[in-house]
């Protein structure tokens, strides 16, 4: 694979040691570890809406030096939290995230595999929470989808699975897939280290403001590691051929 973005002494204060790591071209990378520790800000680095301490390049670039504009061409970034639009219908709010306006077809295509076809006349603002967030997900990957922008690279999820039920979390896991296949790389939050360890390629396990891991899935998601980022015993388990992380509270 090639390189993608290159972090150097990454750092936010107060909430992020400097971290230096990798990202490479059409893989899947998963970001787990404990609440506060500092996923949310690494990933708003990664997506250059924030400053702080350390380099990162994307595409072999600076990333403070991109403009706006283009760098809105290459990646697409779901923050954790967004309030709805007043007002709106989600089909303009989609279409708003369309590069070419003309795919019109591309955002029926997306909206009808994260189940939202009969939700596009709705107004944004009379949406359920799980509603909202596969609407908020269709928008992001349809800003950076290849079949309607030929310069889309990454898409950045912070928690995107919160608030879908199990069938809901499978589509959008069929829909990264695809998009991965295609060349796109995805780098996302989760809580879910079961769901990590079936559909992550490489994984960053972070805590207290440190990065503590980096690898393929297999050799980050050890049972030594995550007792050291979550203060539990875990178990690896095979079960009918599935893997499976189980833990304990340490006594």
């Amino acid at each position: 694979m090639s390189l993608l973005m290159q972090l150097t002494d990454v750092a936010g204060k107060g909430r992020l040691e400097p971290v230096t790591a990798t990202v490479n071209a059409g893989e899947i990378l998963h970001l787990v570890g404990p609440n506060g520790a500092g996923k949310s800000t690494l990933l708003a680095r990664m997506a250059g809406l924030t400053a702080g301490e350390g380099e990162i390049t994307f595409l072999g670039q600076s990333l403070d030096e991109w403009l706006p504009a283009t760098l809105a061409s290459r990646r697409s970034y779901l923050v954790q939290q967004q309030v709805p639009p007043f007002a709106m219908p989600v089909w303009h709010y989609l279409t708003l995230h369309l590069p070419d306006k003309n795919q019109v077809a591309l955002l029926h295509d997306v909206a009808a595999a994260l189940g939202l076809d009969d939700k596009l006349t709705r107004q944004a603002s009379q949406l359920s929470g799980g509603e909202w967030q596969r609407v908020r997900l269709a928008a992001v990957i349809l800003q950076i989808h290849p079949s309607g922008n030929p310069h889309g690279r990454l898409l950045l999820l912070d928690e995107p699975m919160s608030g879908l039920d199990v069938a809901q979390q499978a589509a959008l896991d069929a829909l990264l897939s695809a998009l991965c296949r295609k060349g796109i790389t995805i780098v996302m939050s989760s809580h879910d280290l079961n769901h990590t360890l079936r559909h992550a390629h490489r994984v960053w396990l972070l805590a207290r403001g440190k990065l503590i891991a980096s690898g393929p899935r297999d050799s980050v998601l050890t049972a030594p590691n995550l007792a050291s980022a979550y203060h539990m015993s875990f178990r690896r388990l095979d079960i009918e051929g599935h893997k499976m992380l189980i833990s304990t509270a340490q006594e």
